[in-house]
C-alpha cells in the first residue's frame, strides 16, 4: 500500500503538539526549543509572522507526525554563509511522533517537500543545514540528493551546509 503524504500549513492552534515534539528526547538536542509552552507560543507567533518562511505539519495517511519549515534563503541568516541566489530555498524538519521514527518515513517526506519547493520554477537549489551531530538526518538528506558542502557555525548550532540542485534531484527522483 502506498503512503499518503500531505502537508498543511501550521496555525497557532498547533502550538501544543509542536511544543510537545520540541521536548522529545530525539528532537530537543537539535532544535533547542525545549522551553515553556508560553515561551514556545511566543516563538511560534513570530515564526508564523515571518514572511520569508512557511511552516507545515507533515501527515502520513492523515496522521500529523512531523514539523517543517520551508524558507527563502534570502532574508535568513544562512545567506551569509554562501553565495546564495535570490531563489534558493531551505528546509528544516523534524519527525515528532515517536511511532514514525526508524520506519523509513523521513526520506519520502523529504522528497515530497523538496519536490514541492522545486515547483517554484526559479528555484534551482534547496539547502539544508542540519546539526552536524545529527548523523541520521544527514544520511537522509544525502539519500534525497543533498551534497555536503561544509560545516557552518550558526548562532544556535554547528550545522552541515548541504545543497540539493534541481538537476540532481530530478535525475534521482523523476516524477510522473
Amino acid at each position: 500500500m502506498e503512503l499518503r503524504i500531505a502537508f498543511r500549513k501550521v496555525t497557532f492552534e498547533d502550538a501544543e503538539i509542536i511544543h510537545k515534539w520540541m521536548n522529545e528526547e530525539h528532537v530537543h538536542p537539535y532544535w533547542n526549543l525545549n522551553i515553556s509552552l508560553e515561551a514556545f507560543k511566543d516563538h511560534l507567533a513570530k515564526a508564523l509572522a515571518d514572511a520569508h518562511q512557511t511552516l507545515y505539519l507533515g501527515l502520513i495517511d492523515d496522521r500529523v507526525m512531523s514539523y517543517w519549515e520551508a524558507y527563502w534563503v534570502e532574508g535568513d541568516i544562512i545567506e551569509k554563509y554562501y553565495s546564495a541566489a535570490q531563489t534558493d530555498q531551505g528546509v528544516h524538519l523534524l519527525i515528532g511522533e515517536k511511532a514514525f521514527l526508524g520506519n523509513g518515513y523521513a526520506l519520502p517526506l523529504l522528497r515530497a517537500m523538496v519536490h514541492f519547493q522545486f515547483q517554484d520554477e526559479g528555484t534551482d537549489k534547496v539547502i539544508a543545514e542540519p546539526d552536524i551531530r545529527n548523523e541520521k538526518m544527514i544520511h537522509i538528506f544525502q539519500k534525497c540528493g543533498f551534497k555536503p558542502v561544509r560545516p557552518v557555525k550558526l548562532p544556535d548550532k554547528t550545522g552541515l551546509l548541504m545543497f540539493c540542485e534541481r538537476e540532481t534531484f530530478e535525475k534521482r527522483w523523476p516524477y510522473e
